[in-house]
């Protein structure tokens, strides 16, 4: 395989953008791994009395991510994540205003691969999301497994990560404030393993958890669409049936995440590597679906919302696919 080297009189903003991305993606592929073996280290060594200490912590502290976590304003504003949005670039498209009195559950799709559209627009305000939506306050929901890695949930947390359990979304939701904005990614991890470049095809037809809650407490419904969130990864090939695929589901089911074998180019090179492509990411969030709260909805309640949040996703991703370099022919696909 031939390799295509990055030239070496690259602007410093550009290897800028570089370091920031490459922090990113480590932070989601080894820095849970590494704090946990920091923990350990530190629990074996004579320093032990200051992860019992911590540990101490984390048992008084480990209902946070499910109670609206702990974010840091501090941390959401870096500067490093000004160069993590001009990378792609990444932008965010305000359709409507939002009442800040009103609870939100945002429907993220695509999942992509590692839900970058996700994180630059709710875990940082890099693209301006307090700007354009003054008065709420947004929450990206993530598996409740990586809440239990010590030192890295509180790390996650300072961005406006949530445990993504049902008791996490009902406390946002059910605040009587209002102002929270509860952003999921609602393909999950299946959805993962078929992202790659010109996939349109979302798994949410049999996705109804949502709906259900943002009835039981009326929080108005949100599609989002982001459009380029597939296009940042190439996967090797993984067709239903397959070996790998098999693999990937039963793995999937052990762990509860899914391990998707993604590539794209490197740090000084363009051929291969866990680096994202410099595609653009456009971030799209649609009109609000109001809901009239219903303690105990029936069946036939979820079902109905359910449409109309798919028609509204739909109608969403058809007014706005021409101006991001899509084609008539290209519709989503719900599975």
């Amino acid at each position: 395989m031939k390799v295509e080297f990055a030239p070496l009189n690259i602007p410093l903003r550009r290897r800028l953008q570089t370091a920031a991305v490459l922090q990113w993606v480590f932070s989601f592929l080894g820095l849970a791994q590494c704090c946990l073996a920091a923990f350990v280290l530190l629990a074996l060594s004579d320093w032990w009395m200051l992860a019992l200490l911590y540990a101490g912590w984390l048992w008084l502290d480990w209902d946070t991510p499910t109670s609206g976590g702990r974010r840091s304003q501090c941390l959401r504003t870096w500067r490093v994540w000004d160069y993590f949005r001009d990378y792609f670039p990444l932008t965010l498209v305000k359709t409507v205003d939002l009442d800040p009195k009103k609870n939100y559950i945002f429907g993220f799709h695509p999942h992509g691969v590692l839900v970058a559209g996700g994180f630059g627009n709710f875990c940082t305000e890099a693209t301006g999301f307090s700007r354009l939506f003054p008065g709420l306050t947004s929450h990206l929901l993530m598996l409740p497994f990586w809440f239990r890695v010590p030192l890295f949930r509180d790390y996650i947390m300072c961005g406006g990560l949530v445990s993504s359990s049902k008791s996490s979304l009902s406390y946002l939701v059910s605040r009587p404030e209002g102002g929270n904005v509860a952003v999921i990614a609602v393909g999950g991890a299946p959805e993962a393993l078929d992202a790659r470049p010109g996939a349109l095809t979302l798994q949410v037809r049999n996705r109804k958890g949502f709906i259900k809650l943002a009835l039981k407490h009326g929080a108005q419904l949100v599609p989002v669409f982001s459009f380029g969130e597939n296009e940042l990864f190439d996967q090797m090939e993984n067709p239903s049936g397959s070996p790998l695929r098999r693999l990937q589901n039963r793995l999937q089911s052990i762990m509860g995440v899914a391990m998707p074998l993604f590539h794209a180019r490197g740090v000084f090179q363009y051929s291969f590597g866990l680096m994202p492509y410099r595609k653009p990411i456009n971030t799209v969030v649609g009109k609000p679906i109001s809901v009239v709260q219903t303690p105990s909805p029936s069946s036939e309640d979820i079902h109905s919302l359910h449409q109309i949040y798919l028609q509204s996703l739909t109608e969403l991703f058809e007014q706005h696919k021409h101006k991001y370099g899509l084609e008539e022919h290209q519709h989503l696909t719900f599975i």
